[in-house]
């Protein structure tokens, strides 16, 4: 099967066209698929429609190795693999100190030019922590300092604060975050110029804060794993003379060539609204309010969600639009829709091969989501699953809301029974799923 991914040269703007998912792992990260290799990342991005990929776990000594051997460097910042597939270097830093009396829980992203640069970064870490064993390791410095510290290491080293607004490891999160992004990387404030939305809010929430206008809003999978449903669910659309790690980072510093970001609906997110998922209790923010943010179940405090931190910190109204703001669309992964619609687990074979009847060819998933018509979908699957399609472009899918690490789900029915074997996915059931399936790659 052989699909074509979404970078091209247009002939009348001589720009190439990247779709690129710049925040992933690794096999070696925590809770994350032991099939994850570059080989699979390569295969499902091009399934997907991606053209660009974050490497992950870049300080990890054995998956380091492993890039090393499978990615070739030409001097642009961006590697490839055998047949031409697109990598970034990325890794994911957990910063876990003190500050102000309170514990803080920090995520970043960060993005180097090349291999040298991975190694200072790596050996500097080194001097601070261990980071044999996690992808994602963990340092007890502050955020400042870190910024600090990769900035004399290399002055184009971009770090970008993670996933904003989760309550544990976001910078606004509301167990460890701070309100604002001064208030977080006090003088190294001037070197971070985006922030990752994450999977619970979307630029429009983001919007509503006049605070962070000034930063490019990106989007990203933090996939751990790389099936179809989980890479490329978040990612960005670029519009740039050239694909290199330059271009790249003048698009993502000034927001001059990003051309949109791809989101879920933020209801899919496991912390959009509030709740406590052993009591299965979700909550909007206004009745957390009313109960005071306590469980009605255990009587303990409710993890309090995304869309409620928003209004904590919002100085405008839901609806509003900065002049400059990069346009987005959001869309529920491909084979989430075909789960519930089929009555079937995401990962079984009849979803499987339901998906694979419809990205086949030369059509990517990006291609059934974003472009083809109601038309052309019916003459290759049937009117309910086109019609769905067609409605989750427009954001006509209702989303049941996730709340404390539970994901949200899409409801096409009155019943609003959750099919949780849907979204559970292991390794037995993902391959025993596609087992047989290989002949349409």
């Amino acid at each position: 099967m052989v699909i074509a991914t979404f970078l091209y040269k247009s002939v009348l703007l001589g720009q190439m066209r990247v779709i690129a998912d710049f925040h992933i792992h690794s096999k070696y990260s925590r809770a994350t698929s032991k099939q994850l290799n570059i080989k699979n990342l390569e295969k499902y991005a091009r399934i997907k429609g991606l053209s660009l990929l974050g490497t992950g776990d870049f300080t990890h000594p054995i998956w380091i190795k492993e890039l090393k051997s499978e990615l070739t460097e030409d001097g642009t910042g961006i590697l490839k693999t055998k047949t031409g597939f697109n990598f970034i270097l990325q890794t994911e830093i957990s910063l876990m100190y003190t500050q102000d009396g309170k514990g803080r829980k920090i995520h970043n992203v960060i993005l180097a030019n090349n291999f040298d640069i991975v190694e200072q970064i790596t050996e500097q870490l080194k001097k601070i922590g261990r980071v044999d064993y996690d992808g994602r390791p963990i340092f007890g410095i502050k955020c400042p300092d870190f910024v600090e510290m990769m900035k004399e290491i290399d002055k184009d080293i971009e770090i970008i604060p993670a996933h904003v607004w989760t309550p544990w490891f976001g910078l606004f999160g509301s167990n460890s975050g701070f309100d604002s992004v001064q208030e977080c990387f006090k003088d190294q404030t001037k070197h971070i110029h985006a922030l990752e939305t994450g999977l619970s809010s979307d630029p429009a929430m983001n919007w509503r804060l006049s605070s962070l206008d000034k930063y490019t809003l990106v989007s990203n999978s933090d996939l751990h794993s790389f099936w179809p449903w989980r890479i490329g669910r978040e990612c960005n659309i670029f519009d740039l003379k050239e694909l290199s790690y330059n271009s790249l980072l003048n698009a993502i510093k000034t927001k001059k060539g990003l051309k949109e970001t791809i989101e879920v609906d933020p209801s899919y997110g496991k912390y959009h609204f509030d709740g406590h998922r052993n009591c299965n209790v979700c909550m909007s923010p206004n009745e957390s309010l009313k109960n005071k943010d306590i469980c009605p179940v255990c009587r303990r405090k409710l993890t309090i969600g995304v869309l409620h931190r928003v209004e904590e910190l919002a100085d405008r109204p839901a609806g509003f639009k900065p002049k400059d703001a990069v346009p987005f669309k959001s869309l529920i992964p491909l084979s989430e829709i075909l789960s519930k619609l089929l009555n079937s687990g995401v990962a079984s074979q009849k979803i499987w091969k339901a998906y694979y009847n419809l990205v086949n060819g030369s059509r990517s998933e990006m291609d059934i989501l974003l472009n083809s018509s109601f038309d052309e979908l019916k003459k290759i699957t049937n009117e309910k699953i086109a019609e769905a399609i067609i409605n989750n472009r427009n954001r006509k899918i209702k989303i049941q809301p996730g709340f404390d690490g539970e994901y949200g789900y899409p409801i096409f029915s009155d019943d609003n029974k959750k099919s949780k074997g849907g979204f559970v996915e292991t390794n037995k059931s993902l391959h025993k799923g596609q087992k047989g399936l290989d002949e349409f790659m």
